[in-house]
């Protein structure tokens, strides 16, 4: 039986969306309308269109699940990998896709084989995301002795150059203190405080050393700008579904071909994985010519991997309908810059930022609050002060008020002690939106100071 397949264009007349960023955008995405989405760099958004197409693809594998499955899903799988690895400038044989950022992260931990010697170390600066700190605390609980982590501590706002000083004195003492810097995990940016990181350099450094780079890129693609040709990192995963448009959830998973017999088994491991003696198993799947690393990722069990198909869709709505990623970016990183100073000069307090202005080079920015953390007594500065031991009640009553009274998400966190807004610039926002959310904040801080936390 011929395979259907139903092919919706992305959207006619597209050309006449272009450039119409902020509210004239909002219309193409499926938020209520009384919802203010400034927390994209969480979990996401997908335009109407992209959702049709996701649908689509359930439509068909439900349609003829067989065929779709066996033959047409892993040649609309090389279609999105080929989209994606032309956006990062790489070869198509070095993506796949997995579920998430923490999935790559996991798949790359699981995967070495650390040295008998227990000298290896991985290193990690303390702004690492938690979940894939837990995954390290995992790694040396499974591994132990054979391998340790070592922290880097980082004071934000702080100047590239010191990131780079901090992680090169921690090589050093790791090899002063016999141990083997083997593997360095950091992001693209940051998640709490979201800031962009210099990865591009930490990535030098890493091969100036011969340690292996692993990059967090949960928030990465569709965020900044991203060369993987010149930046050549040995381990890189990036959210699709964070900045990229894709359906919840995909990321991209690179490893270039000289690291990939290194990655042995998908988590969980399934009809790709070649043993070590190349013992027969039962293979249902029809027979690849690709290379033991992608045919490895192609099948990872049955699950709906439509998201993966989305990729080359969303990369082309952004195109066609938004301008191109150039475009997209100047536009997102901008509204964040003034936005952020709009929110500050409102609130009366301050972006963070260093001298250089390289930490809100992406389109996510980090705003205090008038609102200190800490000792009444011993408290610095203007603002009014919760105690320490308040501090996170404070914070979750902060989270769900401005649910539920201001119909939002900002991300509010408490860091060396000061409360800071998070705010994710999109294309569907505008300046009235930034100003909003100083308003919104300015009233939420007045109830903090009264005490309706409590």
């Amino acid at each position: 039986m011929a395979q259907t397949t139903i092919d919706l264009p992305v959207r006619e007349k597209a050309s006449e969306v272009k450039a119409q960023f902020g509210k004239a955008l909002s219309k193409e995405f499926l938020f209520s309308p009384t919802w203010r989405n400034l927390n994209h760099g969480s979990f996401g958004a997908i335009p109407r269109a992209i959702q049709t197409k996701l649908r689509n693809y359930q439509d068909q594998v439900e349609a003829t699940p067989d065929p779709f499955i066996f033959y047409t899903y892993p040649k609309l799988l090389d279609e999105s990998r080929a989209a994606v690895a032309k956006l990062l400038n790489t070869p198509t044989e070095t993506v796949v896709f997995v579920n998430n950022a923490t999935a790559g992260v996991n798949t790359v931990l699981h995967n070495l084989v650390w040295n008998p010697d227990g000298r290896d170390e991985i290193l990690h600066f303390d702004t690492i995301y938690g979940g894939c700190g837990k995954t390290i605390d995992y790694i040396l609980e499974a591994r132990a002795p054979l391998v340790s982590s070592r922290c880097i501590p980082l004071s934000y706002p702080c100047a590239d150059s010191t990131i780079l000083s901090a992680f090169e004195s921690a090589v050093a003492a790791s090899i002063a203190a016999g141990k083997r810097p083997r593997l360095a995990f950091y992001d693209v940016v940051t998640s709490l405080p979201g800031v962009r990181f210099p990865f591009e350099a930490i990535t030098a450094a890493c091969k100036a050393h011969g340690i292996l780079s692993l990059i967090d890129g949960a928030q990465g693609i569709g965020l900044v700008a991203l060369d993987l040709a010149t930046l050549d990192p040995d381990f890189f995963v990036s959210n699709c579904h964070k900045w990229l448009h894709v359906p919840r959830g995909c990321a991209v998973f690179y490893v270039p071909v000289r690291n990939q017999p290194l990655i042995r088994t998908t988590l969980p491991t399934s009809h790709g994985f070649v043993p070590a003696d190349d013992k027969p198993r039962f293979n249902p799947l029809p027979p690849s010519a690709k290379s033991a690393f992608v045919n490895n990722f192609e099948f990872v069990g049955t699950v709906d991997n439509s998201p993966y198909l989305c990729v080359k869709d969303s990369i082309r709505w952004r195109e066609e309908v938004l301008g191109g990623e150039e475009k997209i970016l100047a536009y997102q990183n901008g509204l964040a810059r003034k936005g952020g100073k709009w929110v500050a000069e409102i609130l009366g307090t301050e972006v963070m930022d260093n001298e250089e202005g390289t930490m809100t080079e992406c389109a996510m920015v980090n705003v205090a609050l008038p609102v200190a953390v800490g000792d009444k007594e011993g408290a610095e500065g203007p603002w009014p002060v919760v105690a320490l031991e308040e501090s996170g009640a404070a914070t979750e009553w902060m989270l769900q008020t401005l649910i539920k009274d201001y119909e939002t998400f900002i991300r509010v966190f408490v860091y060396k002690g000061r409360w800071w807004a998070r705010l994710s610039a999109q294309v569907y926002l505008d300046e009235e939106d930034f100003e909003w959310a100083g308003q919104t904040l300015r009233a939420l801080c007045a109830r903090v100071v009264k005490g309706e936390y409590k």
